[in-house]
C-alpha cells in the first residue's frame, strides 16, 4: 500500500504549482529542486500551513486534504512532525522543555516513542538543562528532530534541515538521520538541494522544477538518464550504483565493492562483508579509454558500452555508460571525444581513481546488497 499519495495543484503568484507521486510505508522520499522549485510550498501543504487550491491528500489511507470532498484536517490533527532549516526552538525553555511540548498533546495510548527512546538516539542527555542559546547549530538541529520526533507523527517532513549547517556540523547530524531511517521505520520526507544528502539517505527521489513534478523514482535510476541532468545538476552530474562490500585490503587501506558491472576500489571503509552501500560517482571523475592501460596508479578500469552523447555544442560532452547493466556517467572534452571516435555500441573502459570516491560519496543501504545477492 502506498503511504502517502499526493495530488495538489496550487497558484503560487506567476507560478503554478502541480505535484503528483506516491510513496511507499517507511524510507527517506527526497525533494529535489533548484530554489524557487516550489519544494518549501509542497511541504507546508503537506502540513496544513498552506492550503491548496484542488487537490488531494492521503497518508497511510486516511484523507488529510481532499478540495473535492471538503475535506482539509487541521494542522495539529495531521500528526505530523516539522523539522525546519533552522531549529525554532522555544528559547525560554529548557532543551528537556522542548522536546516534552510535543509529547506532551500525545495520548499516552499512542505514544509509539518516548523521551528516553529519543535522548539515547539523538545522544542528548547532556544537553537536556540547558537552553538553546547555549546550544551549537549541530545541536540545535538534533534537539529539533528530537522534538519532532516526540510528537509520534505518522510523517516527518524536514525541510533543508542541514541547509544553515557548515559541514562538521553537517556531518555531525547525517549519522542521526540514518539511524531514524534504518531503525524507526518512520516514512520520511525530506527536502535538499544537496545531492550527496541525498544520496547518503534517500530511497525515493522526486526532481521539481518550476511549480511541477518531473519525474519520481529510486535514486540510481533518475541519477542515471541523461535528459534528467538539468535537473540534478549539471556541474555535480553523476551516476549512482547500487554496490556491496566485497573485500578488504589490510595491508594498503582498500575496500573492493561489488556491484552489476564488476568492482571498485575505494578507501577503506569499516563495515562488514555483504553491506549494502549505494555510491555516487561524479561524470568529472571518469575518463575514458580505448583499451587497458598500462603502467597507470588508477586502480578501477571498468570495461562499459558508450550508450548515449550529449548533443548541445560545448568544450565538454557527457557520456552515458552502461557497465553491465550499471549506469555510469564520464565528462570529457569534445576534443577527446573526437579523437577517440566515440559513439553510441563503442566498447570502452571507464578509468575511475579511488580516492575519488569518498565518504560523501556513499549511502549505507540494505537493499543494494538484498539487490545483488540474487546475482550470486
Amino acid at each position: 500500500m502506498k503511504n502517502l499519495d499526493v495530488d495538489l495543484h496550487h497558484r503560487l503568484g506567476k507560478m503554478t504549482l502541480e505535484a503528483k507521486f506516491a510513496c511507499e510505508t517507511g524510507g527517506i522520499t527526497a525533494i529535489f529542486g533548484r530554489s524557487g522549485a516550489g519544494k518549501t510550498s509542497l511541504v507546508n501543504m503537506l502540513a496544513g500551513l498552506l492550503k491548496p487550491d484542488r487537490g488531494r491528500i492521503s497518508l497511510g489511507g486516511e484523507t488529510l486534504f481532499d478540495s473535492a470532498a471538503g475535506i482539509d484536517v487541521p494542522i495539529e490533527r495531521r500528526r505530523l512532525g516539522y523539522v525546519f532549516q533552522e531549529g525554532r526552538l522555544f528559547p525560554h525553555l529548557s532543551v528537556r522543555n522542548n522536546l516534552t511540548y510535543g509529547l506532551k498533546r500525545v495520548p499516552k495510548g499512542e505514544r509509539r516513542i518516548e523521551l528516553e527512546q529519543v535522548v539515547a538516539l539523538l545522544d542528548i542527555e547532556s544537553l537536556l538543562e540547558r537552553r538553546p542559546q547555549a546550544l551549537s547549530g549541530g545541536e540545535k538541529q538534533r534537539v529539533a528532530l528530537g522534538r519532532a520526533l516526540l510528537a509520534n507523527p505518522k510523517l516527518l517532513l524536514m525541510d533543508e534541515p542541514l541547509a544553515a549547517l557548515d559541514q562538521p556540523r553537517k556531518d555531525e547530524i547525517l549519522p542521526f538521520i540514518e539511524q531514524l531511517r534504518d531503525e524507526m521505520a518512520l516514512p520520511i520526507i525530506y527536502v535538499s538541494h544537496s545531492m550527496q544528502e541525498i544520496v547518503r539517505l534517500a530511497d525515493t527521489l522526486v526532481l521539481m522544477s518550476s511549480g511541477r513534478v518531473e519525474a519520481v523514482g529510486s535514486v540510481e535510476d533518475l541519477t542515471s538518464r541523461l535528459d534528467l541532468r538539468p535537473l540534478t545538476g549539471r556541474y555535480e552530474a553523476g551516476a549512482v550504483l547500487a554496490t556491496a562490500i566485497a573485500g578488504q585490503d589490510k595491508a594498503f587501506g582498500l575496500t573492493e565493492l561489488r556491484f552489476a558491472g564488476g568492482r571498485l576500489k575505494v578507501p577503506h571503509l569499516n563495515l562488514p562483508l555483504g553491506q549494502g552501500l549505494r555510491v555516487r560517482i561524479r561524470a568529472r571523475d571518469v575518463s575514458i579509454a580505448l583499451t587497458p592501460p598500462r603502467d597507470t596508479s588508477i586502480l578501477n578500469m571498468i570495461e562499459c558500452e558508450v550508450k548515449a552523447i550529449s548533443e548541445e555544442r560545448s568544450p565538454q560532452v557527457d557520456l552515458q555508460l552502461d557497465a553491465g547493466g550499471a549506469a555510469i556517467w564520464a565528462r570529457i572534452t569534445a576534443r577527446s571525444c573526437q579523437a577517440l571516435g566515440l559513439r553510441p555500441g563503442l566498447k570502452v573502459f571507464a578509468l575511475i581513481k579511488s580516492v575519488a570516491i569518498d565518504r560523501q560519496s556513499l549511502g549505507r543501504r540494505d537493499q543494494a546488497a538484498r539487490f545483488l545477492s540474487e546475482d550470486e
